[in-house]
């Protein structure tokens, strides 16, 4: 699935007005799905935004699923969008928005989650999902996101990498964006990297989240992730033959 949005969501970057995202993300939905190659005109997409009025115009225009950082919560209208037109809906949790959140190697004192970070994070997504539920968003179109380096520590995010099993226990899909994180830099390379070169601690936290119950992932090097996640899957089989 490709997922295309028209506002940045990294720690410090200004919001973008609902029209101007609709004039980035709309031409993009429309020429994929006027490809003459039918491979692309049917590859799955998803928008991210937070806002109804983007989701409303990409779904029209062909988009498949909304991705909400914000868990449903900045715009309530996105939800009815969503469950109005049968979109499938990945729910976030997020500690503060991009104007407010810095990085997570930043932190001087690390953000406070009540009962500690993984139950905090749960504890938001089932509330997330309980509200689209209750306005008409049906279970198998929702996806469950921790929001890995938005509003935690290092040490926070690798506690949640760490516990995907918790989340996964919901009962509903855990989407992870670990990609080339700040964190996944600081912990892998050191105090100084540039997104390019998180590559392999990428891998590995994609693999590791992927072994704790993590069903999809939000990547940048697609087919790297891919090759790994396909040894793993291989891995799993226990004991069968590798063709």
């Amino acid at each position: 699935m490709l997922d295309i949005g028209g506002e940045s969501t990294r720690p410090g970057a200004d919001r973008v007005p609902a029209r101007e995202q609709v004039a980035r993300v709309l031409p993009i939905i429309e020429t994929i799905r006027g490809c003459n190659d039918t491979g692309v005109a049917n590859i799955p997409i998803s928008v991210d935004t937070t806002l109804a009025e983007v989701a409303r115009a990409a779904i029209n225009a062909g988009a498949d699923a909304i991705n909400d950082v914000s868990g449903g919560t900045e715009d309530p209208a996105l939800v009815e969008v969503a469950a109005r037109t049968n979109a499938g809906l990945v729910l976030m949790h997020r500690g503060a928005d991009p104007p407010k959140d810095r990085y997570a190697d930043e932190y001087v004192r690390e953000p406070v989650y009540q009962g500690g970070v993984v139950a905090a994070v749960r504890a938001t997504l089932e509330n997330h999902v309980e509200r689209a539920l209750g306005r008409g968003v049906a279970q198998n179109r929702i996806v469950i996101d921790p929001g890995l380096g938005f509003g935690k520590s290092v040490g926070q995010n690798m506690e949640l990498l760490r516990r995907v099993g918790d989340l996964a226990e919901l009962g509903l899909p855990v989407y992870l964006g670990a990609s080339r994180k700040r964190f996944i830099g600081r912990v892998s390379i050191g105090e100084q990297s540039e997104p390019a070169e998180r590559l392999t601690g990428s891998l590995a936290a994609t693999v590791l989240g992927a072994l704790e119950g993590a069903l999809l992932h939000r990547v940048h090097d697609v087919a790297e992730h891919v090759q790994a996640l396909s040894v793993l899957e291989v891995w799993n089989e226990r004991g069968s033959s590798a063709v």
